[in-house]
């Protein structure tokens, strides 16, 4: 029932957060709504009020810090798939002197493509 409650009520979570952090130590749906509101969100009235009940009478530290406590326990993803590609060009590239001189142009790495600016995004995080 937690991993339905949770799934999508991100936005809920966040605006009951800035509640709190505003000095309203209980919020309503209508406070929630009315930050959600703030931002053009909108509320989904079924997942909303499953998550006030289930975080009703609770300490919203005691909440986070168990909830950081399960994340602690999951598996956080494998890593090294890229080493087998690595190890294949630096074993070619060590076998190309022994063959003869490798042409100029495979050793010129790629240049990399120019960055966006974030003007093309809508926004600049620091204005």
């Amino acid at each position: 029932a937690a991993e339905t409650v949770a799934a999508g009520t991100m936005k809920h979570v966040a605006a009951y957060l800035l509640c709190q952090l505003g000095g309203n130590a209980s919020p309503s749906e209508s406070d929630i709504a009315a930050v959600l509101s703030s931002v053009g969100g909108e509320v989904d009235s079924e997942k909303l009020p499953k998550l006030l009940s289930s975080l009703e009478g609770k300490d919203i530290v005691e909440v986070l810090a168990a909830g950081r406590a399960k994340m602690a326990t999951m598996p956080a993803g494998g890593g090294g798939g890229g080493g087998g590609v690595a190890v294949a060009a630096a074993g070619g590239a060590a076998a190309a002197p022994a063959g003869g001189a490798a042409p100029a142009a495979a050793a010129k790495a790629p240049e990399p493509e120019p960055e966006e600016e974030e003007e093309e995004m809508g926004f600049d995080l620091f204005d």
